[in-house]
């Protein structure tokens, strides 16, 4: 006879929203992810995109109906501080990685300013080995651990701000603003280069992605912390990633037509973005763009996500 006891299965619930996560070090945003899910017990949930293991800070993660607008979150703009060591350049591009060179470090403010300057707008990045980006299915840093170096197309990025931030001897903090797809630890590297000694990334933490801020975010144990009901109470809205587009209010008939997807005649100018709502402050209805003075949308939420983010019963 079996006498072990049966594992209760927590039960999951439909919560709908998203949470700022201020990811520790050490820990990958999946495991980030599945730790917050499973203390709010939610049923659907993913995460903006993936914060490297070894950097800290701002992880946007998506619970329900706010996971149909994370690839909002994933292409807008990022913020960083960096921590750089100059004078060593290692394998990976920062402190993990095999020394391979060490130059002694002899610079002027002038000359870090004049390095910066070089590297803001667009320029071009090669992704770095030691990434997650996938070749044929495994990611980059699997062939990097095997000795194995396969040859990555480089990408336009744009670096919109980089500021220094501190500076003494061989310790650079800057500050960056750039568009997504932009790998800091080659900016570091990049930075090193035109410096003449090298450099290499030695911390990093996101501050900011598109509207929101880290400043907004909880960590872990704070969250852990916390009552179910605190710890729900600090979903923020779906649109709270779109906070930045502009804004289209419909009257109810409108409303419900554009949630069955059909194309609306508006009185409003061409745009890429914008957020739908209908009448009432909290309906949500979902992203769309205008053209030639129809609104079409691009992501819908169901009607009862809709009453469900407004607070009240599907009927």
């Amino acid at each position: 006879m079996n006498t072990r006891p049966q594992r209760v299965k927590t039960p999951r619930r439909a919560l709908h929203g998203v949470l700022l996560l201020d990811k520790p070090l050490g820990l990958s945003s999946n495991d980030a992810l599945q730790k917050a899910k499973w203390l709010l017990r939610a049923e659907k949930a993913g995460h903006t995109g993936t914060l490297d293991p070894l950097a800290t800070g701002l992880l946007p993660l998506c619970f329900g109906a706010g996971t149909k607008f994370s690839q909002v979150s994933l292409d807008a703009d990022k913020a960083y501080t960096a921590t750089l060591k100059l004078g060593e350049i290692t394998t990976t591009g920062d402190g993990e990685g095999e020394v391979l060179e060490r130059h002694p470090v002899k610079l002027s403010r002038e000359q870090i300013e004049a390095a910066c300057a070089q590297l803001r707008g667009e320029i071009t990045q090669v992704p770095p080995m030691y990434s997650a980006l996938k070749h044929e299915g495994r990611p980059l840093y699997e062939y990097a651990r095997a000795g194995i170096t396969i040859e990555r197309p480089s990408r336009q990025v744009t670096i919109h701000a980089l500021d220094i931030l501190h500076w003494q001897d061989d310790e650079l903090a800057i500050a960056v603003r750039c568009s997504k797809g932009t790998y800091v630890r080659t900016l570091a590297e990049d930075l090193g280069r035109l410096l003449g000694c090298g450099a290499r990334l030695s911390a990093l933490r996101r501050t900011a992605s598109g509207p929101v801020s880290v400043e907004q975010a909880i960590s872990l144990d704070a969250l852990a912390a916390l009552t179910e009901s605190e710890r729900e109470a600090l979903l923020r809205p779906p649109d709270s990633l779109l906070a930045d587009w502009p804004e289209l209010r419909l009257s109810s008939d409108e409303a419900a037509r554009f949630l069955t997807g059909l194309r609306r005649r508006v009185a409003a100018a061409d745009a890429p973005h914008v957020r739908v709502y209908g009448p009432e402050p909290q309906a949500f209805l979902g992203s769309a763009h205008v053209q030639a003075g129809e609104l079409i949308a691009d992501r819908l939420l169901s009607p009862a996500e809709v009453q469900s983010l407004m607070g009240t019963p599907a009927a």
